[in-house]
């Protein structure tokens, strides 16, 4: 006997089974306006981004002397960030697969940073999911924000909200995955690996960091996370492998997950 095949759930129903009862406020949030701060500090002039961003750039502390990599860095401002902490000696790559984000991404840097600063920063890109194999046991601070299910971006696209499924956040989870992985291989003994997500999909969040630590456990082990001292309006929630900040709770800033790896061994 032929039977149909069942309707996949919709976003709503989705991720109402997800928050249960603080799905509304939440998703109320979500289509309202973003939190968002200038950040100018060693900038020719301010880069407007979202306050969780700007904290999640923060969490990696000061870049200094060291190697430091942002692996899909466009549209270019946790760079500046990152950037603003480099010593004389400090070295950021700013890597994006994409031509057309990482055209972007030069034209971000070029408006932003000034000549001494922008002669430290090298523009790559290359696959982020092979990123390991490229430059093995190469970085101390490794800042990974991945391609994600982005609900509250896809929330004012209505086209794209009707053609989503699971599928979605299921694909973006295996690539992220794969990302993370490389991001590991690619830090240092010693080093710290950042992943952060601006899905609300725990596929996406801590299911990954799960996958990794039960695949890596000799190698790898989590970091507390501490957020900046001026992040008073944000409140970081705690999940199993990280925080997770939303904006029914942090002002409008979020959704954004992190979560801090240090890789122990090669």
């Amino acid at each position: 006997m032929n039977r149909r095949k069942q309707p996949s759930p919709t976003f709503d129903f989705y991720y109402a089974a997800l928050f249960q009862d603080r799905w509304p406020p939440l998703k109320a949030a979500l289509e309202a306006p973003a939190q968002s701060i200038p950040f100018a500090i060693n900038l020719r002039k301010p880069y407007f981004l979202n306050v969780a961003s700007y904290l999640a750039a923060r969490v990696l502390g000061e870049i200094g002397n060291q190697k430091a990599l942002d692996l899909c860095a466009a549209p270019g401002g946790k760079t500046l960030i990152l950037s603003s902490t480099l010593g004389p000696e400090g070295s950021l790559t700013s890597n994006e697969w994409s031509s057309q984000r990482r055209n972007r991404l030069k034209r971000v840097l070029e408006e932003h940073l000034p000549p001494e600063k922008l002669k430290q920063v090298r523009v790559t890109g290359y696959d982020a999911t092979r990123w390991g194999l490229h430059k093995p046991n190469s970085y101390d601070l490794v800042l990974l924000d991945v391609p994600c299910s982005s609900e509250r971006h896809l929330m004012e696209k209505p086209a794209h909200l009707e053609r989503w499924t699971p599928n979605r956040t299921r694909r973006l989870s295996q690539q992220a995955y794969a990302m993370l992985l490389s991001a590991l291989m690619t830090a240092r003994v010693g080093g710290k690996v950042l992943y952060c997500t601006c899905a609300l999909s725990p596929l996406e969040n801590d299911g990954v960091v799960e996958r990794v630590l039960i695949r890596k456990t000799n190698e790898v082990k989590l970091v507390s996370i501490q957020l900046p001292k001026d992040a008073e309006s944000v409140q970081g929630e705690p999940t199993r492998y990280g925080i997770q900040i939303l904006p029914d709770t942090s002002q409008g800033a979020g959704p954004l997950y992190l979560s801090l790896l240090e890789k122990i061994s090669s």
